[in-house]
């Protein structure tokens, strides 16, 4: 295939319809890798808000088992969109999330905030540091993902645009961000995770290399200093470079897309090992969709 080939195949397709099939183009042949960035840079942006980091760092998940929260939060993903959303994998993948998010009060606005950092966060990274920036039709495909997500979760108020998503993340920031020491212990131990796939000479070196890519507020938020500006250009030049150099390779074939490797699963899972281990003694809910609407009364006779 030409290297421009499959964007032309995007830009024939109808994003209101073909949302699945575009986001399985993003994330498995055109831009696999700088997808999972822009999803852990979104990862890292939940933490800089002390309501939400509060709630992650009581759970001590990150701290037991970072790895497997990584994972899990990567393969529920691709689970509800790997044979589409409204396919039986999809939706019980999605009733499954919400059995897990069910134990919890967690405020509308925040399920609101999350959501949007997915659409946000890898929108941004590959504008900024993708091969080719996002099309209209990839941009409105990630913002459709997202309402169907919002719609299978019950999340109420998910915008009709990408604008509005953007929109949305950066007042919520705004609003929001502070610092609070639950902050700084639920990012280290997910920077110790990220580290721990590097040989262990070179992870401080990744560590100051993945700062020097986080913006100022996020990282006031964090509790961590903003990078010296040589190291924050060498961070920065070295991933455009790699944009220049995936831009002249040959487009990924169809037989070989790219998908999820979790370490924590090397002989595969299955979506009850997905979450923590008490999600799977809960009662699975309906999907909002699936509850049937409540019969009309009874007309009294006349």
């Amino acid at each position: 295939m030409g290297r421009y080939s499959r964007l032309r195949e995007i830009r024939r397709m109808d994003p209101s319809r073909d949302y699945a099939e575009i986001l399985r183009l993003i994330t498995q042949y055109e831009f696999p890798w700088d997808y999972r960035q822009g999803v852990s840079i979104a990862f890292l942006r939940d933490f800089g808000v002390p309501r939400i980091s509060a709630l992650l760092d009581r759970t001590q998940e990150f701290e037991r088992s970072g790895q497997k929260r990584y994972d899990d939060t990567v393969l529920i993903g691709y689970e509800m969109s790997a044979d589409g959303f409204d396919s039986a994998r999809g939706r019980a993948a999605a009733r499954h999330l919400n059995r897990i998010h069910g134990k919890y009060r967690i405020p509308n606005e925040d399920f609101l905030y999350v959501l949007a950092t997915t659409v946000v966060g890898p929108k941004r990274w590959i504008d900024r540091f993708g091969w080719r920036p996002l099309c209209t039709q990839e941009v409105e495909a990630l913002t459709q993902v997202a309402r169907k997500t919002a719609a299978m979760m019950g999340i109420e108020g998910a915008p009709a645009t990408y604008e509005g998503f953007e929109l949305l993340l950066d007042a919520y920031e705004e609003r929001m961000f502070a610092y609070d020491p639950a902050n700084r212990r639920v990012a280290n131990a997910t920077f110790r995770t990220m580290a721990s796939w590097y040989p262990r000479p070179v992870r401080p070196l990744t560590a100051r290399f993945s700062l020097a890519l986080l913006d100022e507020p996020l990282l006031r938020a964090l509790g961590f200093r903003v990078q010296p500006l040589p190291v924050r250009s060498a961070a920065a030049g070295a991933l455009r470079a790699r944009s220049r150099l995936v831009r002249l390779l040959p487009a990924r074939p169809r037989w070989l897309p790219s998908r999820p490797q979790p370490r924590s699963y090397p002989f595969g899972w299955r979506l009850d090992d997905l979450g923590p281990h008490w999600a799977r003694n809960r009662p699975l809910e309906p999907l909002p969709d699936e509850v049937p609407a409540a019969a009309p009364p009874a007309r009294e006779p006349s």
